[in-house]
């Protein structure tokens, strides 16, 4: 499992002083990019013309957050094949039994012309890394 810290900050919030529903996709999304690593993310861009793309993602929601709170995003992934991987997310606070919001994110790789390529050698390497599952 990788662990993100996240701090909630006035700008993340809305009228009601909780978290906008839509702002978790992007704790999420902070949460990959770190896992599999900012610079090998730009690397396959910027070299190899390959990008990643949400295929399908689901969010359930169960308690809010607010400004102020200090939480944590845990991430799991498993690789569903050479051109899909999973990732399941969660927010958490700390010490908490479960999760405030959950979330399935299923990503594929793209080339610089939108065509789905298989995932690089190097992603999934980082998601062995991190105790991932392949098939």
């Amino acid at each position: 499992m990788f662990t993100t810290p996240l701090q909630i900050y006035y700008e993340d919030t809305d009228l009601s002083g909780s978290v906008y529903h839509a702002n978790y996709l992007r704790y999420f999304e902070r949460a990959r990019e770190h896992l599999l690593g900012p610079a090998e993310l730009v690397r396959l861009w910027k070299e190899d013309g390959i990008g990643f793309v949400v295929y399908k993602c689901e969010l359930a929601f169960r308690e809010p957050a607010g400004l102020g709170d200090v939480l944590e995003i845990r991430t799991t992934v498993k690789m569903e094949s050479d051109y899909r991987a999973v990732f399941n997310q969660s927010v958490w606070r700390p010490g908490a039994k479960q999760a405030m919001v959950e979330g399935i994110v299923q990503l594929v790789c793209v080339d610089r012309s939108n065509r789905l390529v298989a995932l690089p050698a190097t992603v999934r390497a980082r998601i062995d890394a991190e105790g991932g599952t392949v098939g």
